[in-house]
C-alpha cells in the first residue's frame, strides 16, 4: 500500500498536477461520461484527435497573434520627433500615408496597442470562462469577432471607426481566440504538452509573415478595402477548422471561481510572473525598432528593411517548437533560463551590429531564442497549476503581467531612444536578463537549488 501511494506521488508531481480534486463520471446536461479533471494517467498524449487540437490550435494562433502582428511597427512611438514607420504595406504605414494623413503616428499606434492589450488582458475573463466550459463559445465569437471586425475595417474612412472596428472589435475576438488554443491541449498531452504547445504557438509566427506579405503584395494591386477583405476570407475559411475539430475532454469538476488571488501567494508563480513582466517589457524591442535601426544606421533600403520583421517571425517559428520539444524531456524553466540569458546577451550585442549580415544574423537568432518567451510560459503555466481544473483561469491570470509589459515596454524603449540607440538596445537587453533572474529565483522556490531537476 505504501509503495503504490509513492508511486502515484511521483506520477502526480512528475506532470504538476494534483489529483486531489473529486471525480464526475457523468455529465447529467448530455449523459456521457467525464472524464476527472487531474488525471494524467489518462490522457492519450497523442494520436489522430490529440494532434488535431494542436492543428485547431495553430489556426487560432495563426488569426490572433498572426493578426496582431500585421498591424506595423511606428518609429514615431511614444512621440519620437521626425520618425515615420519604416514598414511598407502594414496597416500602420498605410494609415499615415494615405487614409488618415492628418493624425499623428501615435494617435494611429494607439489602434494596434488596443487590439493587443485587448488580446492578452481579456484572458483573465476568457481563462475563467474555459474553465466553466464556454470553450466553444468562446472560438465562435472570437472567429465571428475577427472577421467582422476586419470587413467593418475595410469600410472605415475615419480615425474612431478604425478604433473601433479593428482596435475593439478585432482585438476582442483575439481575446476570445488566444486562451482557449493554449489551455486545451494539457489534457490532450502530457508528455509531449510543450512540443504540442510550441507547434501551436508558431502559428502566430507563421501567421505574421503571411498576413504581412499577403497585404504588402495585395494593397497596390487591388485597394485597401479589398486586400483587408481577402484577409478577412481567408480568416474565415481557416478559423472552420477548429470550428469542426476542436472539442473539450475535461469537463468542469465543480463551479470555478472567475480569480483565483491565493496563486500569487504561492512563491513559484508570483516570482514567474514579475519574470514575465520584466521579460515582455524588452522582448518585443528588435520587433518594434530593427527596421528603423537598419535604416537610420545605413545598413539597408527601406524595402530591404520591410523582410526583418519576416526573418525575426521566421526565427521564432523554429524558436517556439525546438526548445518546446526539449523542455518535454527538461522542464520549461530548465530550458526558458538559457533561452532568457541568450535573449539578453543578443539584445546587449545588437549595440554593435553594424552590417546588413549581422542585422539578418541578429533577427534570426533574436526571433528564435525570444520564440520560447511565448511558447514556454503557457506550459510553465500548466506545471504550476495545482489541477487541470484551474489551468485556464492560471494562465489568464498569468497573462496579465505580460500584457502590462507589453503595453509599457515600447513606449519605456521609444523614450530611451530619444538619448541615441545604445540606449534602447540596452534597455532590451537588461529588462530580459532580469526576467531570466526571475525565472531562476521561480525555478529554485519550486525544486529547489538542484541542478538535475526537472521544472
Amino acid at each position: 500500500m505504501a509503495d503504490s501511494l509513492h508511486e502515484d506521488s511521483e506520477k502526480n508531481s512528475s506532470t504538476g498536477l494534483n489529483q486531489s480534486e473529486p471525480s464526475l463520471d457523468i455529465d447529467a446536461a448530455k449523459g456521457r461520461r467525464v472524464i476527472p479533471s487531474g488525471t494524467p494517467s489518462d490522457i492519450p498524449d497523442g494520436g489522430l484527435v490529440a494532434w488535431l487540437q494542436c492543428v485547431g490550435s495553430f489556426i487560432l494562433f495563426f488569426n490572433s497573434w498572426g493578426i496582431v502582428n500585421t498591424f506595423g511597427k511606428c518609429g514615431e512611438y511614444a512621440g519620437l520627433p521626425n520618425r515615420s514607420n519604416i514598414l511598407p504595406g502594414v496597416f500602420q504605414t498605410y494609415y499615415e500615408r494615405t487614409l488618415l494623413p492628418n493624425e499623428s503616428a501615435s494617435n494611429i499606434s494607439w489602434i494596434g496597442s488596443i487590439q493587443a492589450s485587448l488580446l492578452i488582458l481579456l484572458c483573465t475573463v476568457t481563462g475563467a470562462l474555459y474553465d466553466h466550459g464556454y470553450f466553444r463559445a468562446l472560438i465562435i465569437t472570437g472567429s465571428f469577432a475577427v472577421t467582422f471586425g476586419m470587413m467593418m475595417t475595410s469600410l472605415c474612412t475615419t480615425y474612431w471607426q478604425l478604433v473601433l472596428a479593428q482596435g475593439v472589435v478585432v482585438g476582442t475576438g483575439c481575446g476570445c481566440l488566444f486562451l482557449p488554443s493554449v489551455a486545451i491541449l494539457p489534457s490532450y498531452f502530457s508528455k509531449k504538452k510543450a512540443l504540442a504547445q510550441g507547434i501551436a504557438a508558431s502559428g502566430g509566427s507563421v501567421g505574421g509573415m503571411i498576413y504581412l506579405i499577403l497585404f504588402h503584395q495585395l494593397l497596390p494591386r487591388i485597394g485597401f478595402g479589398w486586400a483587408t477583405r481577402v484577409m478577412a476570407f481567408f480568416m474565415l475559411g481557416t478559423l472552420l477548422i477548429p470550428l469542426l475539430c476542436m472539442r473539450t475532454r475535461v469537463k468542469p469538476s465543480a463551479q470555478r471561481r472567475l480569480i483565483d488571488l491565493a496563486a500569487w501567494k504561492e512563491p513559484p508563480y508570483a516570482l514567474f510572473g514579475a519574470a514575465e513582466l520584466f521579460g515582455f517589457m524588452g522582448l518585443y524591442v528588435p520587433f518594434f525598432y530593427a527596421q528603423l535601426y537598419a535604416i537610420e544606421k545605413v545598413i539597408l533600403t527601406e524595402n530591404l528593411a520591410f523582410y526583418l520583421l519576416v526573418v525575426l517571425n521566421a526565427g521564432s517559428i523554429f524558436g517556439r517548437i525546438i526548445p518546446n520539444y526539449l523542455a518535454d524531456k527538461a522542464g520549461p524553466m530548465n530550458i526558458l533560463i538559457p533561452c532568457a540569458v541568450a535573449t539578453a546577451i543578443l539584445g546587449f550585442l545588437w549595440i554593435g551590429i553594424s552590417t546588413a549580415g549581422g542585422i539578418f544574423v541578429f533577427c534570426a537568432l533574436y526571433g528564435f531564442f525570444s520564440g520560447s518567451f511565448v511558447s514556454l510560459p503557457i506550459t510553465t503555466a500548466v506545471t504550476l497549476s495545482p489541477s487541470l481544473g484551474v489551468v485556464g483561469v492560471r494562465m489568464g491570470m498569468l497573462f496579465v503581467p505580460i500584457g502590462l509589459g507589453i503595453l509599457v515596454g515600447n513606449p519605456i524603449a521609444g523614450a530611451c531612444l530619444r538619448g541615441g540607440w545604445t540606449g534602447l538596445e540596452a534597455f532590451c537587453g537588461a529588462t530580459v536578463m532580469v526576467s531570466g533572474f526571475g525565472i531562476v529565483a521561480a525555478r529554485v522556490a519550486r525544486v529547489g537549488m538542484g541542478m538535475t531537476a526537472k521544472a
